[in-house]
């Protein structure tokens, strides 16, 4: 770090850097802000299950949201406690899990990994696998709710403003949790895009909020097939992306029935899967 000064006294989430800037011949030394991204070792009844790049702050959301869209567990109900623990040095990255009174949270800790290879892109038959596991242990997304075109159209552009974060350093990703009857939005940023969801999803989890039908969850990057399986598990019908979706996140959405939107910016979208969710246009 020589050269560089960090203070941490920012907003939750950023760092100010020491950094010089050269544009037009000149040098101009200048304080820079940047996202935080620590580790968090995830403990479940003391046992490493996963260690995970992450931006620090609402670490229990992230923690249960993870645990769902694993299938580690069904739902909050499964977990009694999750508490930030360690030794001196490590307190605020490290976090255990421990089972409600009666419920067995059931994982092997010889298959602990590390969170970038708890899922990862695919074709072929390793994709048609990933997408038969997956909806081997949740249902398809059974959800009446219809979107207005205009409505998804706007999804995006109300994020925006919500991203403080990324406003401040360029460096982070957004997930948001809107409800089309204009109930209150869950928004949270992190360095990582699957973060920023589990986030999402495990508040939702902890306000009793899943399924969560009628809904929708809007991404700042691309739509991966790990951000449709985090929407699947949780019964939201509508996932809506700024940037494009794979291919395996396109087939495990029209085998979910989940509705996939992306390119979602100004007064345009794309649908992937499940147009049938879309108002039509008045005449």
């Amino acid at each position: 770090m020589s050269g560089f000064r960090m203070n941490r006294a920012l907003a939750a989430g950023l760092e100010s850097v020491r950094v010089v800037r050269y544009a037009a011949g000149e040098r101009e030394p200048f304080d820079d802000r940047v996202a935080v991204e620590e580790p968090l070792e995830i403990r479940i009844a003391g046992e490493t299950f996963a260690v995970t790049m992450r931006t620090p702050g609402h670490d229990e959301e992230l923690v249960l949201g993870l645990l769902l869209s694993e299938g580690i567990v069904r739902s909050a109900a499964d977990v009694g406690g999750i508490v930030h623990c360690g030794k001196p040095g490590e307190l605020g990255n490290v976090i255990d899990v421990s089972a409600a009174p009666g419920a067995v949270i059931d994982w092997e800790p010889e298959g602990a990994v590390r969170r970038a290879t708890l899922t990862t892109s695919a074709c072929g038959v390793c994709g048609r696998r990933s997408i038969d596991d997956l909806l081997a242990r949740v249902r398809p997304v059974e959800d009446d709710a219809r979107f207005s075109q205009a409505w998804v159209q706007s999804l995006t552009a109300q994020l925006n403003p919500r991203q403080q974060n990324f406003a401040a350093s360029g460096g982070v990703h957004a997930a948001a949790l809107w409800d089309a009857a204009g109930g209150a939005a869950i928004v949270r940023e992190d360095v990582g895009r699957h973060n920023a969801v589990d986030k999402v999803v495990g508040r939702c989890a902890l306000d009793k909020g899943l399924p969560a039908r009628g809904r929708a969850l809007v991404v700042s990057g691309r739509a991966s097939f790990e951000l449709v399986q985090k929407a699947i598990v949780a019964q939201i019908p509508l996932l809506v992306s700024v940037s494009a979706p794979s291919s395996l996140a396109v087939a495990a959405a029209r085998a979910a029935r989940l509705t996939l939107v992306g390119f979602a910016r100004e007064h345009r979208f794309n649908v992937y899967s499940g147009e049938e969710r879309l108002l039509p246009t008045a005449p």
